[in-house]
Formats: structure tokens, C-alpha cells, sequence
């Protein structure tokens, strides 16, 4: 995948996010860390929201979700803000599909691309090779 100069790599899962930024240019990607605001966890899109039960004991899926919903509406407010011009989301795959459900149009518009791995945790390099070969 190429990636243009300054274009931001979100790499999430359900319970973590880290942004990057392409210093290199489209050809030699080069990530350099970038900081971002407090993830707010409550964003779960609707349709989203489940009871627990008997039958689904699984309350920290719904805290994931809120999570992938938080990272979601933090870059879109980015985007509409300017700061994002560019963008490429890393994340795993039920991320992903939940963070989706909440792009706003203009962050849609901006997407360069997505990738569905869990690469939250691995090291700068590892995150370059996968994009390289995406």
C-alpha cells in the first residue's frame, strides 16, 4: 500500500490505539508516534448496545465496542477538524467492523486504506512491513 507523506495510521483493537504518522513518503514508509486525546468509551453505535445474560455473559465485548466506537468519533472529529487529511486504519478485525459503523462521511472520503490485523502491542517495523505488503 502506499501511503502519502503525513498520512496517519490508526492501529487499534478493542482495547488500545496508537497513531503514527508516514514521515517517509509514499514509497519508503518511515512511522513516527503521534499523541492523541482521551478515548472516549461510551461510542457504541446503535444497534450496537446488548443486555448481558445467562446467554451472553460477555460484558467486555460491550467495552470493546464502546472503545472501537470511541477511537471512530475521535477521528472523525480530527478529520472534520483538518488535522487528518489522510488516513489508514489497522485494526482488528471485529474493531474494525466496529469502528465502520461510525465513519463520519468525510473521514470515508480521506480513507487511504484498511488493513484488518490485530497489530496493537508489535513494534514500528512490524506495522511498516505489514503496510508495505498491504
Amino acid at each position: 500500500m502506499e501511503l502519502p507523506q503525513n498520512t496517519v495510521v490508526a492501529v487499534a483493537d478493542g482495547e488500545k490505539l496508537s497513531l503514527f504518522q508516514n514521515e517517509g513518503n509514499a514509497l519508503d514508509v518511515k512511522l513516527k508516534a503521534m499523541p492523541y486525546g482521551e478515548i472516549d468509551s461510551t461510542k457504541i453505535s446503535s444497534g450496537a448496545r446488548h443486555q448481558s445474560s445467562a446467554a451472553n455473559p460477555d460484558d467486555s465485548q460491550q467495552s470493546e465496542d464502546g472503545f472501537s466506537g470511541g477511537v471512530a468519533a475521535m477521528l472523525n472529529k480530527q478529520v472534520l477538524d483538518g488535522k487528518i487529511k489522510s488516513l489508514v486504519i489497522v485494526a482488528a478485525p471485529r474493531t474494525l467492523g466496529e469502528m465502520r459503523k461510525s465513519y463520519h462521511k468525510s473521514l470515508s472520503d480521506i480513507l487511504v486504506g484498511e488493513v484488518d490485523k490485530d497489530l496493537t502491542g508489535h513494534s514500528i517495523k512490524d506495522i511498516e512491513r505489514v503496510l508495505a505488503a498491504a
